[in-house]
């Protein structure tokens, strides 16, 4: 083989070769980004629009419903889901995957475009949003102060820790909550408003008067040109106490007189605590492309300049920082990379009982793993899970060629070779092989490139980081290992040494002589399999058919959970409790919590719901959120959802509120809900919807595995409702429309201007003195002017009545809906829902033109799935298309073949065991699989081939290619085995990804190698007695065809 005689002949030019390689790949090591996972592009895009005072129906029929039809045309779009809430219209557009985003929100803001002169007057212009993780922070910080108050707080982080956190390289945005804010309040004693015969709206006009700063022009003075600038702007609160009024009778009198103006603090619409201290908070976005834990690190770094430089004692607690997780994530899979190596090379001692040799054979690690940092980095990959995981997959795998070459090389060193001869033999006698074996793994990761879904966009990058180093580890083993066994593999490192004591010694000898004498065995076992072959093909067909009736017993999910530690709990008091009331409840929720041993940090909102895309009123004193943060999970017993089911059991007799406790998710499917539970009913009223899923709610409920089940169907706030007569208004000359404006001025106050005093702006708000406040009981007796100045009270020209609130309207594809979601415990999402369809589909009745779908988790379990198995029969036509090229034969690989059904034994037996279900990852597993298993019964039916070209009998030829290949395929199944065992294990923060996977190529790869070395080569021999009867037959058919030919040529000559 060239390649070989290239590696050996010329060794200084490889040594500067691999030299090469290994600096670059260091080099781009350390410039390699770190994320917890690759860039995913979410083809979700958001359309939200704010119409201040409309209800939800005349937000869905004025706003949602022009807005969808415009939007429907859009091309490539999966699906179309609109929310109606008060005061505005939020339209997620859901695209198949592989859409191009930037595009395809270009093509959006063209389509609003069109549709705005069609919306309301009062209607904002439609805002365009690309959903992308980034939009959510990924450190999140509490600060407090002993010396400082929540006032002072709020101003030095808004002078000073935003704007130096923003000019960060890789933070994208900051915003600030939680604190005090500065406002002027002008507290109007309503009394002697009403007797100088003024309303709010004239005081705030007066107030917007006196107060600008605008040019007025320019003026020559001789050769010179000057510009000219009114300047009319308040320097201090006694200008704005001496603002001159004239009253309607002609008089003038002070703001003072009227009013009481102080400089203080805006009401409170939000709280902020971190672990019960009041506390502002800080959250960051990072840049799409910027390194997370080097954003995370920047962050903290410019908080501790920030400290040091202005000597305040700031206490600064971080509630959530996602690099945490990724280094601990990160660190987790080294050290499993490390332990499976150190178990690859075990087994390698434990075959080859030489130091030296083992070295050889394990170079093929280090150098296939920096080879292919190289290629993630021209690639824009980044250092995350995925990536990191593929490399631990594949460490058993990347010796897996060196072993086969290197022990080719040492029997044919064994047999008398010297080093440059056996070293070109050896590697040249098993290159084809190596290479088949290679190329099938490369054509089983080739489908998952065209795979859909989620699972396409995470496994793409392991596919390719797996492919790359399995190919590595390839030209290694037919140019390395060549190289250093010509030049190492002298006669002294033939023998065995040993490292450690004669203990040590005596126990590697026992298994040396053991392997040694296996071959023997194995050979007679095969004798006997040869002579029981239909005996030997039942007992595995009842394998096969076995594995295929417990399937029922391996749940299924869409993607196994991590333990990241983080807790989210939303809390929803009595509607229009106000937000003082909240946080009375909610200290008592943080007082539970702080019951639980395994909580680290608390960080608690009040006036929040957490979420970034709320929509409706700003307003939310009856809402709260809590982000628990718990110790690392080596210093904890309990699993993140074992914590999370006994806060919320603790929490169950809180009465007042209606509390959600569930474990934050690292990611969320392309349903854009981490919800694990997601069923939808569709229809047109929205009375028999709510009845609908109130019914459904407590049927979901009762299905055992359940937990959190809400529906997106609430009530509405209660609110007082006012309806003008526009008759009697129009008898005073006023418009609904002034009547609005005043009415809202005398319930919340106006911000009627804004004065500069520190270099800040500070708003100036008009409302009624505290004491003289509009309530329920003198609603009636707002007073509001008319054009001549005549006092008319409200109850003169509108109505009152109290009325349930409007709640949010859901339509997906231009049809209502109510959807119900919830999260699982302690079962399987596939078991669950298939009891919930059930329990539906039986209790549940629907009137007509109502209909459910089952969506969220599960639906993206199965597109996942069926995109998945798509690419698995792919996998298995490429893996024997490539064989048949390679080998030139449809034999051949056919034989090989018999080696991949009897994994799938192997697979299921091992999820049983563990308890693991079957999600995505495990199902990439079986795909690798596919490549993986063959490679064995490659090795073995390339050297059976081998055999009976120089001319041995077929059952000797049977018998003796598998004495010989059995340690070579032990050796590199039981490497393989060993080194990803760790990962399997699951151990340490973000093990619980990839256990799956490794524990599915585990249990197939430890099955199918026993079960393959008697099935192939029984395979094998009944097949070939097949194809001889059928070559025996056509040979026949031959002859007969001939033989009347032969005898028309002869008759002349008989009868002369």
């Amino acid at each position: 083989m060239k390649i070989v005689n290239l590696a050996v002949k010329r060794p200084v030019s490889m040594i500067i070769i691999l030299s090469i390689i290994l600096i670059l790949g260091m080099f781009t090591f350390s410039k390699l980004s770190v994320d917890l996972y690759p860039d995913m592009k979410l083809p979700i895009a958001a359309v939200i629009t704010s119409y201040s005072g409309a209800g939800p129906e005349e937000v869905e029929s004025q706003v949602s419903k022009p807005l969808e039809s415009t939007l429907s045309t859009l091309s490539n779009v999966k699906q179309i889901d609109s929310r109606s809430s008060a005061g505005s219209s939020l339209i997620i557009i859901r695209y198949n995957w592989g859409t191009n985003m930037d595009t395809a929100v270009n093509d959006i803001r063209e389509k609003t475009s069109m549709v705005e002169q069609y919306l309301p007057s009062g209607a904002d212009k439609p805002t365009v949003y690309k959903m992308d993780p980034t939009m959510m922070p990924i450190i999140q910080i509490g600060i407090s102060g002993q010396d400082m108050t929540l006032a002072q707080l709020q101003s030095f982080a808004d002078d000073v820790i935003e704007p130096r956190l923003s000019r960060v390289p890789e933070i994208a945005s900051v915003y600030i909550t939680g604190g005090l804010e500065r406002e002027v309040k002008v507290k109007i004693n309503r009394t002697r408003l009403e007797n100088y015969g003024l309303s709010l709206g004239q005081i705030n006009q007066v107030l917007a008067a006196e107060n600008f700063n605008v040019s007025a022009g320019k003026v020559q003075e001789g050769s010179g040109e000057y510009y000219v600038r009114n300047l009319q702007q308040f320097k201090s609160v006694d200008d704005i106490k001496n603002v001159a009024i004239t009253t309607s009778t002609g008089n003038t009198i002070f703001l003072s007189d009227l009013a009481e103006i102080t400089d203080g603090y805006k009401d409170d619409t939000q709280i902020t605590r971190v672990d019960g201290g009041a506390a502002v908070g800080i959250h960051c976005m990072k840049q799409s492309s910027a390194n997370t834990v080097k954003a995370c690190e920047s962050v903290q770094a410019e908080l501790e300049a920030i400290k040091q430089q202005y000597g305040k004692d700031l206490d600064i607690k971080v509630v959530y920082d996602q690099s945490t997780f990724i280094r601990q994530t990160l660190s987790s899979t080294q050290r499993m990379m490390l332990e499976g190596s150190l178990l690859a090379i075990l087994i390698l001692y434990l075959f080859l009982r030489n130091a030296r040799s083992t070295v050889i054979v394990f170079t093929a690690i280090p150098i296939s793993i920096i080879s292919t940092f190289i290629l993630l980095y021209f690639n824009n990959e980044t250092l995350n899970v995925i990536t990191m995981g593929g490399l631990a997959l594949g460490i058993g795998r990347m010796v897996d060629d060196s072993i086969v070459v290197f022990e080719n090389i040492f029997r044919h060193r064994s047999e008398g070779e010297g080093l440059i001869e056996a070293a070109l033999n050896g590697a040249s006698e098993v290159g084809n092989a190596v290479i088949a074996s290679t190329m099938t793994i490369l054509a089983v990761f080739a489908p998952i490139a065209f795979a859909d879904g989620l699972a396409g966009i995470l496994f793409k990058p392991l596919a390719l980081t797996v492919s790359f180093a399995i190919f590595c580890s390839l030209i290694v083993s037919l140019t390395i290992i060549p190289l250093m066994s010509s030049r190492l593999l002298t006669d002294r490192a033939m023998h065995p040494s040993h490292l450690g004591s004669r203990r040590l010694a005596k126990i590697v000898d026992g298994f040396g002589g053991w392997l040694d004498s296996l071959g023997e065995k194995y050979k007679e076992l095969l004798r006997w399999s040869l002579g029981h072959r239909r005996r030997v093909v039942s007992i595995v067909a009842v394998l096969m058919v076995a594995s295929i009736c417990v399937i029922p017993l391996v749940g299924a999910e869409f993607m196994a959970s991590m333990d990241s530690g983080d807790i989210a709990i939303t809390i929803e008091t009595d509607k229009g409790s106000l937000l003082a009331d909240t946080d009375k409840l909610v200290s008592q929720v943080e007082s539970k919590i702080h019951e639980v041993p395994e909580v680290n940090t608390i960080f608690t909102s009040v006036g929040s719901t957490g979420n970034m895309l709320a929509t409706g009123s700003s307003s939310q004193g009856d809402k709260a959120s809590i982000a628990i943060k718990l110790v690392p999970l080596s210093d904890r017993k309990r699993s993140v959802e074992q914590v999370t089911e006994d806060i919320r059991q603790r929490l169950a007799d809180v009465p007042g509120a209606k509390i959600k406790v569930s474990v934050s998710s690292q990611m969320t499917g392309s349903s854009g809900s981490s919800a694990s539970i997601s069923v939808q009913i569709k229809g047109d009223d929205l009375d028999q919807l709510s009845a609908l899923s109130k019914q459904a709610v407590e049927i979901m409920k009762s299905v055992p595995g359940t937990r959190e089940i809400r529906s997106s169907m609430q009530d509405g706030s209660p609110e007082i409702q006012i309806k003008v007569d526009r008759q009697r208004a129009a008898v005073y000359g006023l418009t609904p429309g002034q009547i609005s404006s005043e009415v809202k001025n005398a319930m919340q106050g106006t911000v009627s201007t804004r004065y500069r005093v520190e270099g800040e702006e500070v708003d100036v708000r008009v409302l009624y003195a505290p004491d003289q406040e509009v309530n329920l009981e003198n609603l009636g007796s707002i007073n509001i002017l008319t054009a001549k100045g005549v006092p008319v009270q409200l109850s003169q020209v509108a109505e009152f009545r109290m009325e349930p609130g409007p709640v949010e309207i859901r339509r997906i594809d231009k049809v209502r809906q109510v959807v119900i979601e919830g999260d699982l415990l302690d079962r399987d999402l596939n078991s669950v829902m298939a009891d919930i369809k059930t329990e539906l589909g039986q209790k549940l009745i629907l009137p007509n033109g109502y209909n459910i779908e089952y969506g969220g988790q599960n639906q993206d379990m199965i597109d996942s799935f069926t995109s998945l198995a798509t690419a698995l029969l792919l996998a298995i036509v490429l893996v024997y298309g490539v064989m048949a090229v390679l080998y030139e034969s449809f034999f051949n690989p056919f034989i090989i073949m018999f080696s991949v059904p009897t994994a799938f034994v192997g697979v299921i037996l091992a999820l049983l065991i563990t308890g693991k279900t079957l999600n995505v990852s495990s199902f990439i597993g079986i795909i690798m699989l596919v490549g993986i298993v063959v490679a064995n019964a490659i090795v073995y039916v390339d050297y059976l081939q081998q055999l009976r070209e120089r001319g041995m009998e077929r059952d000797l030829a049977i018998m003796e290619a598998g004495r010989v290949r059995l340690r070579p395929i032990l050796m590199t199944a039981l490497a393989t085995i060993l080194a990803m065992f760790p990962l399997a294990l699951g151990l340490g923060e973000g093990g619980e990804s990839e256990a799956p996977l490794a524990i599915t190529i585990i249990g197939g790869l430890t099955v199918s190698t026993f079960v393959t070395l008697l099935l192939v080569p029984v395979m094998y021999s009944l097949l070939d007695d097949r194809l001889d009867k059928f070559r025996a037959r056509r040979k026949a058919r031959k002859e007969r065809k001939a033989k009347p030919v032969e005898a028309i040529e002869t008759l002349p000559e008989t009868e002369a």
